[in-house]
């Protein structure tokens, strides 16, 4: 059984981490990125093609996560990918070992680094959640039998910050309906916007995990309000970014405060160090 699911169940405060697969073969960096946050976190998420640009495939890396002794969330985007072959991968994700399972519908491939590339989008994230529970109680898409069911433990994406509220939560909901079992959120920066949000879900039924990403700079603090739909760093907090004399030692004085106060709200938190790995550590401590 996925440890992850076995540590919200025993009421844990889960932490998870997330690690980039590379733009290549050579998988010596990632692999040195899963040492350094495995220790810390109860499962890492391995992301897939993330903001629509080429790396290696979440199902491989997963899998390099899992011989390295730490538990990996698989990622399933349905940008890249009809209903044929995202069944098959989910098929094949499970013969592997890949036991957790996070699906997302996938950034637009327009701002990624292939924008000519076609997205499929042939089904969305809730419709995908949909397949994997028949796929657990041991049927395809279409309702045929399975040799072999899979047992994933699924979770889904929610954006608590995201305006208005009410179309966000009623999409988070129908994703718990449809069989996510954990929701990692967005980054979060305004706690009563997360507990109103983990209110709602896990009266659902969903353990609820808020994103925490470090401000390690202003140039990170742009991109967020400039780029991200649905997301923008508090006047406050931007503040204390840009007159710090050392951003990243505020960054990461902030994350742990972040993490402090998501204690009180949710079940755990998802953190997204943009490469300072090391921190996750001293935050947690």
């Amino acid at each position: 059984m996925s440890k992850l699911a076995e540590a919200l169940g025993r009421g844990e405060f889960v932490v998870t981490g997330e690690v980039s697969p590379p733009l290549g073969t050579d998988v010596t960096a990632m692999l040195a990125s899963v040492a350094t946050l495995g220790p810390s976190c109860h499962a890492l998420n391995v992301t897939d093609n993330q903001g629509a640009t080429l790396h290696m495939a979440s199902l491989a890396a997963a899998r390099l996560v899992l011989d390295a002794g730490h538990e990996p969330i698989f990622q399933q985007t349905c940008r890249d990918r009809n209903r044929l072959a995202l069944q098959s991968d989910l098929l094949a994700a499970w013969a592997i070992g890949l036991e957790n399972l996070l699906v997302v519908t996938g950034d637009d491939p327009r701002g990624g680094d292939h924008p000519e590339a076609k997205g499929v989008f042939d089904l969305d994230s809730t419709q995908l959640l949909e397949v994997v529970s028949g796929m657990n109680e041991g049927r395809d898409m279409i309702g045929r039998e399975l040799t072999g069911k899979t047992g994933f433990f699924a979770g889904a994406a929610a954006f608590p910050e995201a305006e208005p509220y009410e179309a966000q939560i009623v999409r988070a909901k129908r994703k718990v309906a449809a069989g996510a079992r954990f929701v990692q959120t967005q980054a979060v920066f305004d706690m009563d916007k997360l507990a109103r949000a983990s209110r709602d879900l896990r009266a659902e039924g969903a353990s609820v995990i808020a994103g925490i990403l470090l401000l390690k700079s202003p140039r990170v603090v742009d991109f967020i309000n400039n780029k991200l739909a649905g997301l923008m760093v508090p006047t406050h907090i931007e503040q204390r970014v840009r007159k710090a004399t050392d951003p990243v030692s505020e960054a990461i004085e902030l994350a742990r405060e972040q993490v402090a106060a998501c204690r009180e709200v949710c079940d755990g938190v998802h953190i997204m160090p943009l490469g300072l790995d090391s921190a996750v550590a001293e935050i947690l401590r």
